[in-house]
């Protein structure tokens, strides 16, 4: 069992492979050699906490949609120009979403805001992107349904004690854990924080007006009855094809296989060394300025965009060209930015990664669906229109109706947020063709492998081995540093790997060490709540750090500036806060 575990953890921690494919790897091995019956090995695609993480997902993006969070986010173009106090009410309205929707997407409505706002006040965007992240891990502690790890502790305090947690059995504690922790980040934590380059305006960001370039095909020239795709294979220059006018008609995002003729205009982008180059070799002019393609039918549809590659994008691991993005997606990829380090040269063969920012092109219209499709987030400011106030009313009712049924045990939180969600996909308020990707598949992959794994960790006597090693090392001490102890070694797992596995490996820990002591579980599982929401140390301890690791031009010992400090208050509020609302 150990030896599993820790290659497990090894695994986890590199990330190669992914962690869902990790745990099906455990799953599978560990019924293999008996540990779990082969009639067990599934039964955690079924645990009411797979179903309910899946449901509170499609709800989260119902009230998204809805333009709930919306009107709050309107509000924050009111706020002066101190520092502190937009630091401060960005962090608090992502704090306060987290609790209800899932924190990524609390965080991916505000990221347009924050950066928006770092622009128009001319300073850096590390100053607010890290802190709205921090505030999305400490606003998900304080509700049943904030974050997975929550769902996954009382699932197993059910199967301890016989009952689960309620819906705002958490918030005690956490609310209190979450006001400190923003306090600090508002009043100091920022300026912890290095100061990387202002940037303005997209152009800024990637610089590519250096890099985009007309031409014009004129009579004898060696493009005539060429193909796109000729232009781009060509490996004496690297220049890609973002769009074509011909007959004042503009061509956006041209077919490889279309013929080039005289007099069609190409817009192309490449540095200007190959610029030079393929003017010369192919007998095309010049044209010096837009004008030419500027009042051109379609132009104006066409929009820059940014947007940041999410952990579960289908573009990981690929290329452009591999993807076929121009003539699969109809956009273009102008640059690409990977931990503030701006790539343009030969991007088409960059294999993308979590965390990278893209500059594309497309048209306006299309580009949202795009975005989703890609799985990237927009960190262009998006328009903040409020919805249909029918749809939010319906939406906003929906929701508070199946908090409240939970709160008065009306219905377990799995049936109620399952029906949640089956109305918001009858209502419209989220499509039904987009239910499915709104759902973070491999963290059910991951809870529903783990599930058995963590169960099988409690009955095969591994968790009251590692138990019995606490207990000596907190032997003569008090309760509060066993508590203490549990809490930071949850923090530090959480810190390089998944935290609703951190959750699993950790909470029949907790209860052992209870049962050993003759004490409430409670405590226990409480600083293990806590811990696996606190990954503040680095970059791929949670999603919602990743995000913004580019947008903000962090490096990875950045988070640790930010994040150690912030750890040590939590560790040291949250063992006094759980004792006094949890007592042992």
């Amino acid at each position: 069992m150990f030896g599993s575990l820790g290659v497990a953890l090894i695994l986890f921690i590199w990330g190669k492979p992914r962690y869902d494919v990790v745990a099906l790897l455990v799953l599978l091995f560990l019924t293999v050699c008996g540990l779990i019956p082969s009639k067990d090995a599934f039964l955690g695609f079924g645990h009411s906490a797979v179903i309910t993480v899946a449901a509170v997902l499609v709800v989260s993006k119902a009230l998204e949609n809805s333009g709930l969070v919306n009107l709050i986010v309107s509000m924050m173009d009111k706020l002066g120009k101190n520092t502190i106090l937009q630091v401060g009410a960005l962090c608090l309205v992502v704090a306060i979403a987290s609790g209800f929707i899932n924190n990524i997407g609390a965080l991916a409505i505000m990221m347009p805001v924050a950066i928006q706002l770092a622009r128009k006040n001319a300073y850096s965007p590390s100053y607010i992107l890290m802190p709205i992240a921090f505030a999305s891990l400490l606003g998900g502690m304080n509700t049943l349904i904030g974050t997975p790890p929550n769902i996954i502790i009382s699932a197993f305090r059910t199967e301890a004690i016989g009952t689960p947690y309620r819906m705002f059995d958490f918030a005690p504690v956490g609310v209190a854990v979450t006001l400190i922790g923003l306090v600090f980040i508002s009043l100091v934590g920022w300026r912890l924080l290095p100061k990387r380059p202002s940037l303005s305006t997209t152009e800024d960001f990637f610089s590519i007006h250096n890099y985009i370039t007309e031409i014009r095909i004129p009579a004898g020239s060696k493009l005539i009855d060429q193909k796109v795709a000729d232009i781009q294979r060509n490996k004496n220059h690297d220049i890609s094809v973002l769009g074509l006018v011909r007959f004042k008609q503009r061509i956006h995002a041209p077919r490889p296989s279309l013929l080039l003729r005289q007099d069609d205009i190409l817009i192309l982008e490449g540095d200007t060394a190959d610029l030079a180059k393929f003017l010369d070799e192919s007998g095309a002019e010049l044209v010096g300025d837009e004008a030419s393609y500027a009042d051109a039918e379609g132009t104006k549809d066409i929009e820059l965009m940014e947007g940041i590659v999410q952990e579960n994008s289908p573009l990981i691991g690929e290329t452009a060209v591999s993807l076929n993005m121009r003539s699969r997606f109809r956009v273009n990829l102008l640059a690409l930015s990977r931990s503030s380090k701006t790539l343009r040269q030969r991007i088409d063969h960059e294999r993308f990664q979590t965390g990278d920012v893209l500059l594309l092109q497309g048209v306006g219209t299309e580009m949202p669906e795009i975005f989703q499709t890609l799985g990237c987030l927009p960190l262009a400011k998006r328009s903040l229109t409020i919805g249909k106030p029918k749809r939010t009313i319906f939406a906003l009712a929906i929701f508070i109706l199946s908090i409240l049924s939970v709160v008065f045990e009306l219905l377990p939180v799995a049936i109620a947020f399952t029906l949640a969600a089956i109305l918001m996909v009858t209502s419209r308020v989220v499509p039904l063709k987009t239910v499915y990707q709104n759902i973070d598949w491999p963290v059910i992959v991951l809870l529903g492998a783990l599930i058995p794994v963590g169960l099988a960790f409690e009955t095969s006597g591994a968790a009251e081995t590692i138990t019995v090693q606490l207990l000596k090392l907190g032997a003569g001490f008090p309760v509060w540093v066993l508590l203490g102890m549990l809490l930071l070694v949850t923090m530090l797992l959480s810190a390089v790997i998944n935290n609703a596995a951190t959750a699993v490996l950790m909470a029949p820990i907790a209860i052992s060490v209870a049962k050993n002591l003759s004490a409430s579980a409670d405590p226990f599982l409480m600083a293990v709540a806590i811990g696996a929401s606190a990954a503040f140390l680095t970059p791929i301890g949670h999603q919602s750090n990743t995000l913004v690791m580019s947008p903000g031009g962090y490096r990875f010992g950045d988070y640790f500036k930010l994040g150690l400090p912030l750890t040590l208050i939590i560790l040291a509020a949250g063992i006094p806060l759980i004792l006094l609302f949890w007592p042992a």
